[in-house]
């Protein structure tokens, strides 16, 4: 049960590793009228504020200079070492669940029954306890590493690191009520997510009327 769940508001949790799809679905959510929370875009917006560039400063100097936080290079070292991931994931949740609270209140203020919340790190930050529902985007392992090749244009190893740093796909089944496999093309993958977005729809009818 999500923990906004009595303000009579609903947390559809999103969720999935690196280039399984989960921005392409969120997308089509939000075409089919889902208020969207974009926790990566979040953590985007976190890198810039001074405070927490100053806390990262402290961990690791070298990504840090004048120009302020280098995420590229920050994000060689952290994916590589589970232990420097915990302690930089320690510093920014924090920091992207605050923001994630507030935009969660201004959608309820508003009105909003139904929100999505996109965020690839969902069960590692917590946010999946305010979850009503939890959808998972799955993919093949060459597909998933082929997509971020092509979207970051980061080194095969780097993107090996990066999914190998992040749960494993069993592990999204195991926990999400919806699991959308983006094995296809953007038609399967549209008729898969309409799918789920109706499904979503009657089953919380009730808190929509």
């Amino acid at each position: 049960m999500g923990l906004f769940e009595s303000d009579n508001i609903r947390i559809i949790g999103l969720t999935g590793q690196s280039g399984a799809g989960k921005s392409t679905v969120s997308r089509i959510f939000a075409g089919e009228g889902f208020p969207t929370i974009d926790a990566d875009e979040i953590s985007h917006k976190v890198s810039l504020c001074k405070d927490f560039v100053s806390e990262v400063s402290k961990l690791f100097p070298d990504c840090v200079s004048l120009c302020g936080l280098d995420r590229q290079k920050l994000a060689g070292i952290v994916f590589c070492n589970g232990e420097k991931l915990k302690a930089y994931t320690d510093v920014i949740f924090p920091y992207i669940l605050r923001e994630v609270f507030r935009q969660i209140e201004v959608y309820r203020r508003a009105g909003e029954s139904l929100v999505l919340l996109d965020a690839p790190t969902l069960f590692e930050s917590g946010l999946d306890d305010i979850c009503s529902s939890i959808v998972s985007v799955t993919a093949p392992l060459e597909l998933k590493i082929q997509r971020v090749l092509e979207r970051d244009g980061i080194p095969v190893e780097m993107v090996k690191s990066r999914l190998g740093s992040q749960k494993s796909d069993e592990l999204f089944t195991s926990k999400s009520q919806y699991v959308i496999v983006n094995d296809s093309d953007i038609d399967s993958l549209r008729e898969k997510t309409t799918y789920v977005i109706n499904e979503l729809r009657r089953l919380y009818a009730d808190d929509c009327d």
